[in-house]
Parts: structure tokens; C-alpha cells; sequence
């Protein structure tokens, strides 16, 4: 018989705590912390849908053929394997589902968004001995192979395309207006590449407001990664208020307006206002 599952607060919390404790490991596994999101958003990702998970990463590792070569054969091989043979890529669509930003669905659906495709990508070839890496160009993450000055780019989102300097200029000009500078072709860190999924998938729920249930799971994952943005626990704060949680939701407030107060005296007592208009909502 199986083991009953605990409650979704105390399940929540486990997560979270997982979650903090591989972000700050020394080496943080980025397919580890991608999946402990999933099971944030996902209450039947337990321990073993998570090994299941991490089993088919290796799987789909054990059929790249073994040490093809250079950068652009190591590209080519994952492309053929899982652009093609597997068909992983993206489609704008994949933009208006939030399993797009899960590492579970992604490898089940064989579609997500540019970054969770590249997760897919790094993790498949990571463990088949590619010199692999991640690459948060401004608008669309892709994935890079080899030392900078023989430097493949692929864009999983395309099915595994192999990008000339061309192509990857047009994608960031596309996303930003700007042109590409070579610091933005730099390996991307775990806990970056965390980072932004976790800020796609806070952008997903604000379009959404019925779904504040994930901006919150979202921002309070993000909020135990070692760096974060101190306008975090004003997003939080919000949060707890729009869900009905007023007390904790004001005490969160004046705690924000607290660390604002040291540089912006006005923008705290705006903030201290709203914890006032909190409270008042109990009344």
C-alpha cells in the first residue's frame, strides 16, 4: 500500500526546502532544480516521478553516439537525436502553457519554451560527455558547445538548429533592438538559468491572475535562491494580500518597507499605507 501523501502545505514546504538546499550545494544540479520546480507546480511529481525522470535523461544520453568529435559533431549528434529522431522543439503556443517551463512535461510533451528545451539539451549532453553549456542570450536561450574560440551554437527551440554569428545576432536583435556583444555568449551559471525560468513562469501567472497560486510558489522559490532581488518580498507581500492572507501579508509589507526606508523614505511610507489598507480589509 502506498505511503500517504502529506498535506500540499507541509509537501510545499519540503520542496522548498529541497529547492534551497541544492541552490546553495556547492555544485548546484540544474536538473535537480528544475524538477523540484515541477513539483511545486505539480502535486504528483513525487521521489520516484523525479528518478523517473532523471533515468530518462541518462536514456536519452545512452543513444548519442560516442564521442562524435569536435563542437559542431557533438551539435549535430544531439540535433539528429533529439531534434529529429525525438522531435523536442518549441512552437509559439508552448509560450501560453506553463508546462512549457517544467523539465517533466517538457521531456513528456516533447515541446516547451526555448530554455527548458536547452535544460533537455545540456542535460542529455552533460552526461554523454559533451563539452555543453547553456547560453542566456536576451530573448532566447540557446545552447553552446565548446570553448569560446571554437564556439557552436544550437537553438533546441528549432529542433537543434546549428546557428551561424548571423543567426544569433538576428535572434537578439529580434528580442532587443540591440546588437549582439560577445559578453552575451558566455556560459550561463545553474542558478542562473534557474532564475530565469522561475521569471517566465512569474510572468506567466501575471498575465493570469486566477493564478496567483503559482506567482506565489514561484516567488518564494526564488526568494531562497543566494541571490535575489530584495523586490521579491514586496512581490510576495502582494501576493499574500491578493489571496486573502492579510495579516501576513501586511507584516510582510512593513518588513519591505523597512529595507526601502534606508534609500526611499516616500516609496516606505507608500508601502506602509498599504499594509494599513491590508489590515483594514479584516474589518
Amino acid at each position: 500500500m502506498p505511503a500517504p501523501r502529506p498535506p500540499a502545505a507541509e509537501r510545499a514546504a519540503a520542496v522548498r526546502q529541497l529547492f534551497a538546499e541544492e541552490a546553495r550545494a556547492e555544485r548546484p544540479d540544474l536538473a535537480t532544480l528544475c524538477l523540484l520546480v515541477g513539483a511545486s507546480a505539480d502535486g504528483a511529481l513525487d521521489d520516484a516521478g523525479i528518478d523517473s525522470v532523471q533515468v530518462e535523461l541518462d536514456r536519452l544520453a545512452g543513444q548519442v553516439p560516442y564521442r562524435p568529435g569536435g563542437p559542431a559533431a557533438w551539435a549535430s549528434a544531439l540535433r539528429q537525436l533529439l531534434g529529429e529522431r525525438f522531435e523536442f522543439r518549441g512552437s509559439s503556443g508552448d509560450y501560453q502553457r506553463l508546462e512549457s517551463s517544467l523539465l517533466h512535461e517538457v521531456l513528456r510533451r516533447r515541446r516547451g519554451l526555448p530554455i527548458l528545451l536547452s535544460v533537455v539539451w545540456m542535460e542529455v549532453a552533460r552526461r554523454a560527455g559533451a563539452p555543453v553549456y547553456g547560453v542566456a542570450l536576451p530573448g532566447h536561450f540557446v545552447v553552446g558547445f565548446g570553448a569560446a574560440e571554437e564556439q557552436v551554437l544550437a537553438d533546441p527551440f528549432d529542433g537543434g538548429r546549428v546557428l551561424t554569428g548571423g543567426d544569433a545576432e538576428v535572434l537578439v536583435v529580434g528580442a532587443t533592438g540591440a546588437s549582439l556583444e560577445p559578453g552575451m555568449l558566455v556560459p550561463a551559471a545553474p542558478l542562473e538559468v534557474v532564475t530565469r525560468v522561475l521569471n517566465n513562469i512569474r510572468a506567466w501567472a501575471a498575465a493570469r491572475p486566477e493564478r496567483s497560486d503559482v506567482a506565489l510558489w514561484a516567488v518564494e522559490l526564488a526568494l531562497v535562491l543566494p541571490s535575489h532581488a530584495a523586490r521579491l518580498r514586496y512581490e510576495r507581500a502582494q501576493l499574500l494580500v491578493q489571496r486573502g492572507d492579510f495579516l501576513t501579508g501586511a507584516a510582510e509589507l512593513d518588513a519591505y518597507a523597512e529595507v526601502v526606508g534606508v534609500v526611499d523614505e516616500p516609496a516606505a511610507d507608500r508601502v506602509r499605507q498599504q499594509a494599513s489598507s491590508a489590515r483594514a480589509m479584516l474589518n
